[in-house]
């Protein structure tokens, strides 16, 4: 009936209808228009954007969706603010690094030329290690420089790119023109040109470009060399070395083992085609220290808690992590301050008067160091600015606009602190070495302070003589050199070393060599005595001088190697939530499914009552079962779970438990942990289950 229907409308006989047809074309009948008459064109309209869309803010309210629209705005825009400050200076450090490798790799390009090689293909060997991105960096750099001058360019080819001969030279000549010309240009350059029409894999095309824009060096880089088919390099090289009078080629290829390894791949035939240098690239790999230290030793709005740099660090020591993945991780926890906490609005520049709102004052109201800043005011006896705070919306945010940015000042004393016992540790004698990262995160646990790392450097600075202790005084830092005693101590020794003549510098009485070793006699046993030797009188007021420096540095440490934690409103400032950032950096789903199924109050609301550690049916099916299933062995009777699992139900429910619901529950539990790798069926018993996953493992 179907197929008669089709007929009628396409207009086929049924007599001339063929048994091997087997398609069928259906276009039904309009009435209001004639056959074979075409659509009306549609007119395109084009649609005005609008202005609130054009560029909508990715952020949602927050406080219930009780946050306005302006709050919201502010908060996406400081956080684009802060970022941007934060990646021109991620930028800097990762050119810096690049960029004596950049200088060398271009100067070698640029000098070399088939002649001066004797007709051997000029060649770049880069070690790059891990650091793989490193390389990418130095290309894009390398090609962006060759581009602006008009000499050339890079044309980057990875190990999926060459399959074979042909397809390589074909991505070699298309990755070379669009570099400058672009989709439409590469498409234009064959269609443009007189003459025959030559094939995209034939080197005449990449000739006459190299002609007509008269490049001078053309980079071929091979970014993982290793993954290569060495057949393919092979017959690369011997076509591409007949093409050198044409082509000014430079290949560059990217090592992540050795040079050796790379030339025992190759047949000696390849390689005796190749000529050139070896450079390394592995600086790189240390500059994440660098990049941390830069973001927060030099920010003066935002900073990243001790729990979130245990676990940046964590990562980094778990496997090898690029710059770029380091960035994106710190980048991740800006966004998700900004995005998550209505406090984060605090931190912009201009903060309107229609911030004003109840709900944000709430939420300022009912975090903990506001609670402990109130508790601080009521021990001193300020009742009244309390009350103010309590009640007086407009006064509570001026005082936590001021508390916020005198918090953010102490920060940045801080980590000035810690670089500057960075710096001495770096240039003392001293055993105890430690990292900028280390060093911030004891600075950030409050632990640094009282530390025998400190100590040692208070103790080593005080046997310093007078010309290190001259260097040293340029080191401290600006939050300790504007007090009023540095000014006298620095004006002291400075009038001090003009008037002592001697060729030695000046040393103090706790330096070593001013100890004197007496011994004695003490029923016949040798008595060592270690005394002060007699100093002169400018060595007695530098140690008097030393001794007030050491006072002042000692003083400093206490007040600025604070607990980021004990200053007012620090949750606006500081981001040391270790959850759920922890999880995103380093997910653990075992670990997350076994808690859900094994402790579901964690995550849901079930019940009013406190059932934890005990098996309730208000809790999931599948998480009653996992619970008796972690009370089994290796072999599970399935007939003894049904027992338990009903018994749970029938406890609670009583006349009114349903069986056949029940196990019709049952049936979907087991199937769920099945379908997570938990149980499967035992070939030993059929009326058993076997255990495929142990807890904690």
């Amino acid at each position: 009936m179907i197929s008669n229907a089709m007929e009628a409308d396409v207009g086929i006989p049924s007599e001339n209808y063929s048994n091997t047809q087997g398609v069928y074309i259906y276009r039904p009948a309009d009435a209001g228009k004639a056959p074979g008459e075409r659509p009306p064109k549609r007119r395109k309209v084009a649609q005005e954007p609008n202005g609130s869309d054009s560029n909508p803010c990715p952020f949602v309210p927050l406080l219930d969706e009780g946050e306005t629209e302006l709050s919201v705005q502010l908060r996406y825009q400081t956080y684009e603010k802060l970022w941007s400050v934060q990646e021109a200076k991620i930028r800097e450090i990762l050119d810096d690094v690049d960029a004596e490798v950049l200088e060398n790799v271009s100067s070698f390009v640029s000098t070399t030329s088939p002649e001066t090689f004797r007709g051997c293909i000029p060649a770049a060997l880069l070690t790059v290690g891990s650091n793989v991105s490193s390389l990418a960096r130095l290309l894009s750099r390398l090609n962006d420089q060759l581009s602006s001058t008009g000499e050339g360019g890079v044309i980057v080819l990875e190990s999926g790119d060459a399959p074979n001969l042909k397809t390589t030279l074909k991505n070699i000549i298309r990755t070379a023109i669009i570099n400058t010309e672009g989709n439409d240009g590469y498409q234009s350059f064959f269609t443009s040109r007189e003459g025959p029409r030559l094939l995209g894999y034939d080197l005449d095309v990449l000739g006459e470009y190299v002609a007509q824009k008269s490049i001078k060096h053309l980079v071929l880089a091979f970014r993982d060399s290793e993954a290569f088919d060495p057949g393919i390099l092979t017959d690369l090289f011997f076509l591409l070395s007949s093409w050198l009078d044409r082509i000014p080629l430079t290949l560059l290829f990217g090592i992540s083992t050795s040079v050796e390894l790379f030339e025992g791949r190759l047949p000696r035939s390849s390689v005796a085609l190749l000529k050139g240098r070896f450079f390394e690239l592995h600086k790189a790999s240390n500059c994440v220290d660098h990049i941390y230290e830069r973001i927060q030793a030099e920010s003066g709005k935002f900073w990243l808690g001790r729990n979130l740099t245990n676990v940046l660090f964590e990562k980094s020591s778990d496997y090898f992590q690029t710059p770029e993945s380091f960035c994106r991780t710190v980048k991740y926890a800006y966004m998700s301050h900004f995005f998550s906490n209505p406090l984060s609005v605090l931190l912009a520049e201009d903060i309107p008067d229609e911030l004003v709102q109840v709900r944000l004052c709430e939420a300022i109201r009912n975090v903990p160091s506001f609670r402990e800043y109130c508790e601080t005011l009521l021990e001193e006896g300020h009742t009244r600015r309390v009350r103010g705070l309590l009640e007086d919306g407009g006064y509570l945010l001026k005082q936590t606009v001021q508390l916020i940015e005198s918090g953010q000042q102490s920060m940045h004393h801080m980590f000035q602190a810690v670089k500057f016992i960075f710096l001495l540790l770096k240039d003392l004698s001293i055993p105890k070495k430690a990292s900028m990262s280390e060093l911030s995160i004891r600075a950030l646990s409050g632990e640094l302070r009282h530390s025998p790392l400190v100590e040692d450097v208070l103790a080593v600075f005080k046997r310093l003589d007078s010309s290190k202790f001259e260097g040293l005084v340029s080191l401290i830092p600006e939050s300790a050199a504007n007090l009023p005693e540095f000014w006298d101590i620095r004006k002291d020794l400075n009038a001090l070393l003009q008037t002592h003549k001697g060729p030695q510098p000046l040393r103090s009485a706790y330096d070593n060599q001013n100890s004197v070793i007496g011994t004695t006699i003490v029923q016949q046993r040798v008595k060592l005595n270690k005394g002060k030797a007699n100093l002169p009188e400018d060595c007695l007021k530098y140690t008097k001088i030393v001794d007030r420096a050491h006072a002042l540095l000692e003083s400093y440490f206490e007040t600025t190697l604070l607990r980021p934690q004990e200053l007012p409103f620090h949750e606006a400032f500081l981001l040391d939530m270790r959850n759920p950032i922890g999880g995103v950096f380093a997910p653990r789903p075992r670990f997350a499914i076994e808690r859900a199924l094994s402790n579901p109050s964690d995550y849901l609301m079930y019940t009013l009552h406190h059932t934890e550690g005990t098996l309730s049916a208000m809790q999931p099916p599948t998480s009653i079962l996992y619970q008796l299933y972690l009370e089994s062995g290796a072999l599970v009777n399935l007939h003894d779970l049904w027992q338990a699992f009903h018994a749970v139900f029938e406890r609670e429910q009583g006349d009114s438990c349903d069986e056949r619901m029940t196990m019709a529950l049952f049936y979907r539990a087991i199937s769920e942990l099945r379908a997570l790798g938990m149980l499967k069926h035992s070939r030993k018993k059929m009326d058993h289950a076997a255990k495929s996953a142990w807890m904690g493992l």
